[in-house]
């Protein structure tokens, strides 16, 4: 028995009893009869020397004394086995209490057509830890768990079904912040969580917007039968849960929310949730919206349409904001983030509780699609956490075609979130009180801790993927359930007419009402006209649309003083700052070029545009992998500490009124930090903001974000955008993986002047091409093929003068060499972009060629017609050829030569052949070994001098 004891009071089990202990010396009544008797037979035992243990009383005097010790004993023994017992129960039923924590979510009833029934688990099982039929009614002390002192198993097991077992699941012990644990732990276990939206107010609302919801979808189904629009029918609770988020956030002190969603259930939300009204809808269904008379751009089909809308509740304002999106799932994701952060610095909500993200997913594409773990990952990264988002997944249990079983292995679609400790609530779609319980703590979750939460609301989708869509033949068991299934809002009314809480006919005349407001609203509709005008307005009121004027460089040119004030500021460094030798050295030169006023470099003259807009106001952010050193070592924006690593980024200490300087080293993703600074730009567009591959081909893992949204957002949603990408590119033997920006990509996508694409070859014409995109009444996206072994090159600096002069940016850079033959002797024009310009100079001057003008295209787009056509008719007698490095089925090639040749006829000198030069067409962008590389550039520096 002793030994039975010693096991028993040891390790964990120890606090547990002395916690016990204490309570028992405080209130013996608070402990059950059991344990109370216990601890009263203890003995005080006296205490001896060197940790002997006290004889038994009597043991010398005989053998009356003996049998007593004995009987003494045998009492001891029984009241140990009774205590042995008592602490099995509270450890076994503490056991099965986290079990159900853990893993309750599993048996709970979440599939409203009831094809997935509860599961079970074998550690939810009480047989599981030995308890048996007989154990139900045995009292077990607790100590305040499950807000038990004590209880009996059937009580443990009754509550445990109740919060874990209903129809929330609900997953949170994977979190490892013991605060945020509790916090969600206290709250469902508590019985006012399950009280919340059970008043008749409450009900009334829930029904209300379920008639809203429901009535929506089908008056557009009957007066549009057929048309597409992606309806909510199967997950109407959606719209009770919205309303319930924004009444929890405004009670919390949120004024903005920013919205991501899917094409699915877009129109009911635009209607319900942003106060779009039913005519503007019904003028999109009849084709309004459609009509180049009505819409500047191309405009985009009604469900992936954007709009804000002021709500109020409770006195407080709410902005809402639904950001516009492709049809290409989860791409708006971290766009949205990036917009809320832009939100959040313009306003100064350093504690990011008064703007806030959510997004609205379906449960394959959550699971599915790359850029929502991505999106995830940048939640509580410095420089790109925004507080945390509400996420919200629409579950209809199938992903167009696909059954959740082809499409993930796991037993929700939420798992992912998993991966940073989002807590997940899951919800039975057609108890839509509990969807508001749920919606109402997950608001409150996000808000108190600044981070992600999930909701993963279980509902269906009565139709196919569309309307049109016939599901029964890939799905036909779901679909018979779903036809056989009421409406989340039929079902509810059944519920209120149980409780007594209205009668048939007041429902029926809810819906009656509905649908006569719908009907009016409809015949309204024949006379409207959208005003498109709201484009520009908050942070983009005083800027419009662009000229078409061929100078719209804006003023770019700096004051002397400025660039000196800058510049010498970019050198300093705290007095006792550790700097490392080499850059110290860089400092060193950096200030001569500033004193000279000569041989200011690439990286100098982007410091100098960066400093010189924030003395203006303008924020400047800049992000990217390794941005802060650059690839190439050659930008050094953050200084580290040698000795203890503190970091000084000389570009936040200009002077004291300067506006704010970020520059962040992105973790390694493409397409989430793209599509972050994307919607960071569409928020704040006085801020210059940058995104810089690390190497230029690395873009293409975010080819959506370039082409869905920064080369069409302005066509399609009248969204404009000044982003910034700088795609390091140059054909210098590192291989087919870092040679190409792919220019050809981007120009393919150019037209309609919807974004700028430039190659430029000096310091001085990069530093103005940064500042126009801030400093013009328009914003367009800035797509740069910038430098690599041209970072350090001397002929690539630029003095002082090419930055105070107020020519700006140049877009063509004509010849400029004295020692040429006079204009009409030139027997040939070299037409080039970047770096192979100083591969043609230093060829010429080498052969001693006078005959050849080369002309550098710094901007490839818009392309500069008339600014290339007055350098053509310079030389009259040449004939022109276009050289490039990259392949020829690759580059500017195919791109320019049709605009040259428009040039050409233009300057009536159609008859002048337009000759390539370059490499051959290619698979890859260049060859991976760099003898053949130096031979291939070679030969095509060669060829573009060799006349026939």
């Amino acid at each position: 028995m002793n030994n039975d004891l010693n096991s028993l009071l040891s390790g964990g089990n120890a606090s547990y009893l002395s916690a016990l202990y204490d309570q028992f010396q405080t209130d013996r009544s608070q402990v059950i009869p059991e344990w109370a008797e216990f601890f009263a037979d203890l003995p005080d035992l006296p205490d001896m020397p060197n940790g002997q243990a006290p004889q038994a009383p009597g043991y010398k005097n005989g053998n009356t004394a003996i049998e007593k010790t004995l009987a003494q004993a045998a009492d001891a023994a029984a009241t140990a086995e009774k205590f042995k017992q008592n602490v099995s129960d509270s450890l076994r039923a503490i056991a099965l209490i986290r079990a159900y924590r853990v893993r309750g979510h599993f048996m709970t009833d979440l599939d409203p057509l009831h094809i997935t029934p509860p599961g079970s688990h074998p550690e939810l099982d009480p047989k599981h830890y030995g308890f048996s039929d007989a154990d139900y009614d045995r009292p077990i002390e607790l100590i305040n768990t499950l807000g038990f002192e004590r209880a009996t198993l059937r009580q443990i097991i009754d509550k445990l079904r109740r919060v874990y077992g209903g129809t929330i699941g609900v997953e949170f012990m994977h979190i490892q912040d013991p605060e945020q644990k509790s916090w969600i732990q206290n709250r469902v276990e508590d019985d006012k969580f399950h009280h919340i939206a059970t008043d008749p107010t409450s009900k009334h609302a829930i029904y209300d917007g379920l008639v809203n919801a429901e009535l929506f979808e089908q008056f557009f189904d009957r007066k549009f039968t057929g048309a597409k629009r992606f309806g909510l029918e199967g997950g109407e609770a959606l719209i009770p849960a919205f309303e319930q988020i924004l009444r929890s956030g405004a009670k919390l002190g949120l004024t903005e929310l920013v919205i991501g969603m899917p094409h699915r259930g877009r129109l009911n939300v635009l209607h319900n949730i942003m106060d779009v009204s039913i005519k503007k809808l019904v003028s999109e269904f009849q084709g309004m919206g459609a009509n180049p008379e009505n819409v500047e751009g191309s405009g985009d089909v009604k469900y992936h349409l954007g709009t804000s809308a002021d709500r109020e509740y409770q006195g407080q304002k709410i902005h809402l904001s639904l950001t516009a999106n492709p049809s290409h799932l989860e791409a708006v994701d971290p766009v949205v983030v990036g917009k809320v952060r832009a939100k959040q610095r313009q306003t100064n909500d350093t504690n990011r509780t008064k703007i806030m993200s959510m997004m609205l997913h379906g449960d394959a594409a959550f699971c599915g699609q790359g850029l929502v773990a991505e999106t995830l990952a940048l939640a509580e990264l410095r420089g790109y956490g925004t507080g945390g988002t509400i996420h919200f997944i629409v579950n209809n249990q199938i992903g167009f075609t696909t059954a959740p079983a082809y499409s993930r292995f796991t037993p929700y679609p939420s798992d992912v979130a998993k991966a940073i400790q989002a807590p997940i609530f899951h919800v039975n779609g057609d108890d839509p009180e509990a969807v508001l319980r749920v919606a109402a703590l997950a608001t409150e979750f996000r808000m108190e801790f600044h981070r992600d939460v999930v909701i993963d609301m279980f509902c269906y989708r009565r139709h196919g993927h569309n309307e049109t869509d016939e599901p029964s033949f890939t799905q036909p068991i779901m679909y018979r359930a779903i036809a056989k299934q009421p409406t989340t809002r039929e079902l509810y009314g059944q519920k209120l007419l149980a409780e007594g809480l209205a009668t048939a006919d007041a429902l029926q005349q809810k819906i009656t009402d509905r649908l006569a407001f719908y009907e009016s609203e409809f015949v309204a509709a024949q006379g409207f006209k959208e005003n498109k005008a709201d484009w520009l307005e908050g942070a983009w009121v005083g800027l419009g649309t662009a000229n078409t004027s061929e100078d719209r460089n804006g003023k770019t040119s700096i004051t002397e003083d400025m660039l000196r004030q800058v510049g010498l500021k970019l050198c300093e460094v705290p007095p006792d700052f550790n700097l490392n030798s080499k850059i110290k050295r860089q400092l060193e030169a950096k200030r001569a070029s500033i004193d000279s006023g000569t041989g200011i470099d690439w990286a100098t003259a982007e410091a100098i545009a960066f400093g010189s807009l924030l003395l203006e106001g303008n924020p400047v952010r800049m992000s990217g992998q390794d941005v802060s050193r650059g690839t190439f070592s050659h930008r050094h924006a953050v200084l580290i500490d040698q000795t203890n690593e503190t970091r000084y980024t000389p570009l936040q200490h200009i002077a004291a009124s300067q506006a704010a300087f970020e520059i962040v080293d992105s973790p390694l993703a493409e397409a989430s930090v793209l599509g972050f600074e994307y919607g960071y730009s569409l928020a704040d567009p006085h801020a210059l903001v940058i995104w810089e591959g690390q190497f230029g081909d690395f873009a293409n893992g975010a080819q959506v974000i370039i082409d869905q949204f920064i080369a069409s957002g302005e066509s399609k949603w009248l969204r404009m955008s000044g982003l910034v990408m700088l795609l390091p590119h140059g054909s210098e033997g590192q291989g087919p993986e870092h040679s190409s920006a792919r220019p050809e990509r981007y120009l393919q996508l150019c037209a309609e002047d919807n974004m700028q694409v430039v190659n430029c070859t000096t310091a001085a014409n990069y530093f103005h091409v940064l500042r126009r995109q801030v400093k013009r009444s328009f914003r367009k996206p800035l797509i740069v093929m910038s430098p690599k072994s041209l970072l350090r090159a001397k002929h690539v600096a630029s003095d002082l003068e090419d930055f105070t002069n107020g020519s700006g940016f140049q877009r063509i850079l004509p010849e400029t060499d004295k020692n040429l033959v006079a204009d009409d002797h030139i027997a040939r024009v070299v037409l080039c972009s970047g770096k192979v310009y100083y591969d043609l100079v230093e060829h010429r001057a080498a052969q001693k060629i006078d005959s050849v003008a080369i002309i550098r295209l710094e901007e490839l787009y818009p392309f500069p017609d008339e600014l290339l056509s007055a350098q053509i008719r310079r030389y009259p007698h040449a004939d022109v050829v276009w050289c490039q490095e990259e392949p020829q089925n690759q580059g500017s090639w195919h791109f320019v030569a049709d605009r040259i040749r428009r040039v050409l006829k233009d300057c009536h000198q159609a008859e002048r052949e337009l000759d390539y030069v370059g490499r051959v067409a290619a698979a890859a962008p260049a060859t991976g070994l760099l003898k053949r590389h130096l031979r291939e550039q070679q030969e095509l520096v060669a060829a573009a001098f060799v006349m026939a």
